[in-house]
């Protein structure tokens, strides 16, 4: 006999036709937070893109003064297939930069970062500069003044610019000495390409220019796109191709690619500087280009700008129609105005920066951090977002990464003598690793791919999901229960020595079982077993051993402590309140567990509120507080993690997540704030309170679709 339904759940059921019997108006919504700039501004920069190749602008709607940007938001053009390695006269061996050490119990070779100068530290900086991420080229405008001289930023007045989200156009309007300048700019979604369209009197003259200019890399921890010290060591060649059309072939080393530029009204290519080129137009007061990015020669003509202008704006709505949608008009919260713009902004970056074939950067495709490579513990906060706010195809994309890094993951395992792949931290499109003396003992990333695979699954539970993923999720499972020590005086299951926690402050020789990677543990080996009933498979009898004896979350006073090898972790002298406060991902990123105490965590997310150095975060730290205080439904903590005073939790005008000067973007902090945002909505398994992330207070008017609950 059926089981009557609860009385809330009739409630649900006699809502949710009123609730959702209104959509949302999407373009409304998305276009009421249009980016409007009226002066030059250094963090404003705005960008085109399509998610594997990103192209940022200033006010002049194209790369016209990179040197002013450098210390801001870079002028920067990326793209996943765009890298590049120094020469390696000396021979270095990525196993140069190998130290023996105990880990787990296991003795093994990790990539690390000798401090003493020698051989071993040169391979080890070679092999964590190399490869790096490469700044495409330089697209500006040179802009002449009347006594022939080349304007500078202090020179544009009247500056109105836009980047509507809704077309992912970017319109610039500007004056130079009274003369009005007009410039729309595109990128296409199906190619790596941009388009512009400029408006000037000052075509005619010959004072307005379109500018190539090509930078060698650097080998430092960023790279701005500005180096032009040494034209010797790259070579650009020009060559003019029919219809108005013409090829730069670039050679940096080993590495090349093409850039093709094509124009549609009369122009003459002048050969500058080295590696600079001007493209003069010939008359008239309109001139349209199109420039084009390849690993190879392009082979086709491209289309016209207006073309890629309408493929652009048509690819937008498709985007914005699709997965979630979230409102907050109506509220009377005066934060609400600005979360939903940061909400809106933040899904249009991480779509432009992040949705590639690679796991993006913590800088995306603006400008090099930690040499532009993917940091795999943050690939949870770029990503996780994407399949919770309803577009799984765009993550899988990215997700196809650890199929062709999944040999190196294999062979970086074995010499450490674990099972399965260990999953690289600092990595590279073939899934190199970059030697670090921390990096090397961070574990936190090695579930990921099974929560990410997990939730493609949730959202079309095939048989077709499990096969695509299955060896992924199987492989990655045998290094999590073979990196798990057994304690056999204790008969537990223990994560260390050897091993650094999401929390970057501890010391990998003396940390042990840490909260949040041992509820991680637990969660990702128990979701593998799931994998398996689902393809009618026996359990896994070693993962499970892990899984039954798993220890607890140290405590001390009913607080969760930092770790269980250590018992000060929030007293003032302690020196564990800094960086990720990574005990509440315990139960912020995951399901409840047998693991997890919910009221011992209650008590800990109020000792952690007051007692950290909220200073010494970092921007997807506050999403994941506001994820924590949601799974306790406590929702006005929630907004107050989002709204937090400090200034890593800055959102710039462009909805940048700031952080320093070092880190002028952070997409982490972006993709977090989506994905704490999904679960203030839409949940989690077992929740039953609508909005459960936002006070119910009346001061709230939350509208949503399309979203999905977190597991």
């Amino acid at each position: 006999m059926p089981r009557p339904l609860r009385p809330f759940l009739w409630l649900l059921l006699l809502v949710a036709p009123i609730v959702h019997a209104q959509k949302i108006d999407r373009r409304a919504l998305v276009r009421r937070h249009r980016v409007v700039l009226t002066r030059i501004d250094t963090l404003g920069a705005l960008t085109v893109g399509n998610g594997g190749f990103a192209f940022t602008v200033d006010a002049t709607g194209l790369q016209s003064f990179p040197d002013a940007h450098a210390h801001g938001i870079p002028l920067g053009t990326q793209s996943d297939w765009g890298w590049h390695r120094f020469p390696n006269p000396a021979g270095y061996k990525p196993a140069e930069s190998h130290r023996s050490l105990v880990v787990a119990g296991r003795r093994g070779a990790y990539a690390v970062q000798p401090k003493e100068p020698g051989r071993a530290q040169a391979a080890a900086n070679y092999f964590r500069e190399n490869p790096h991420r490469l700044q495409l080229g330089n697209v500006g405008l040179d802009i002449i003044r009347r006594d022939g001289t080349p304007a500078t930023p202090a020179d544009l007045t009247q500056i109105h610019q836009e980047l509507d989200p809704w077309t992912g156009l970017i319109t610039s309007r500007f004056a130079i000495e009274d003369q009005p300048v007009s410039l729309t700019t595109a990128a296409d979604p199906q190619h790596d390409r941009i388009a512009v369209r400029i408006e000037s009197p000052l075509l005619a003259t010959h004072q307005l220019r379109l500018r190539f200019r090509f930078p060698y890399p650097t080998n430092t921890f960023t790279d701005a796109g500005t180096n032009h010290a040494h034209p010797d060591r790259h070579t650009t060649t020009y060559t003019p191709l029919p219809g108005q059309r013409g090829l730069f072939s670039r050679q940096l080393d080993q590495d090349r690619y093409t850039v093709t530029a094509q124009w549609q009204q009369p122009a003459a290519m002048q050969a500058g500087a080295p590696h600079t080129y001007q493209l003069i137009p010939q008359g008239g007061t309109t001139f349209e280009a199109t420039v084009t990015f390849s690993p190879t020669k392009a082979t086709q003509p491209a289309p016209r700008v207006a073309t890629v202008l309408s493929r652009s704006a048509a690819g937008w709505r498709a985007f914005w129609l699709s997965g979630g949608a979230v409102e907050l008009a109506g509220s009377t919260d005066p934060r609400a105005a600005e979360l939903e713009r940061r909400i809106v902004l933040s899904q249009y970056l991480t779509r432009v920066q992040c949705a590639g074939t690679q796991p993006p950067q913590e800088t995306g495709l603006t400008y090099n951090s930690w040499y532009g490579r993917p940091h795999m513990e943050m690939y949870w906060w770029h990503s996780a977002h994407i399949a919770l706010w309803g577009r799984p195809e765009l993550l899988r994309r990215s997700l196809g990464w650890y199929a062709r890094a999944f040999d190196p993951a294999r062979a970086l395992a074995r010499r450490q003598g674990f099972a399965g792949v260990r999953w690289q931290k600092m990595t590279d499109p073939a899934g190199g690793e970059g030697p670090s003396s921390v990096g090397s003992f961070l574990i936190w990333q090695q579930p990921h791919p099974i929560y990410l695979a997990n939730l493609l699954y949730r959202q079309q539970p095939s048989r077709a999901v499990l096969d695509r993923y299955k060896s992924l999720v199987f492989a990655t499972a045998d290094f999590m229960a073979s990196f798990a020590r057994y304690d056999s005086i204790a008969q537990r299951y223990v994560l260390g020595y050897g091993l650094i926690p999401a929390q970057e402050c501890f010391d990998p020789a003396t940390t042990l079982n840490p909260p949040f990677e041992l509820a991680y543990w637990h969660w990702g080996l128990q979701t593998a077993q799931q994998w398996r009933r689902r393809l009618g498979l026996p359990l896994n009898p070693r993962w499970q051993a892990v899984i039954d004896r798993l220890p607890p979350l140290a405590q001390r006073n009913g607080v969760y402590q930092a770790a269980e090898s250590v018992h000060d972790s929030y007293s003032p002298a302690s020196r564990y309140t800094i960086d990720h406060p990574a005990v509440l991902g315990a139960l912020g990123m995951l399901p409840d567990s047998r693991l997890v105490d919910t009221t011992i965590m209650r008590r800990t997310l109020a000792v952690v509120d007051t007692a950290w150095q909220w200073s010494h975060t970092w921007g997807w730290d506050f999403p994941m507080v506001a994820m924590t205080a949601t799974r306790l439904h406590q929702p006005e903590q929630a907004i107050d993690a989002l709204f937090r005073a400090v200034t890593t939790n800055t959102y710039l005008v462009n909805g940048h997540n700031y952080q320093d000067k070092r880190l002028t973007l952070y997409l982490p902090g972006n993709g977090g704030l989506l994905a704490a945002v999904a679960l203030m909505c839409a949940g989690f398994d077992g929740n039953h309170t609508p909005n459960p992330g936002f006070p119910a207070n009346g001061q709230w008017q939350v509208r949503w679709e399309g979203l999905r609950p977190m597991p």
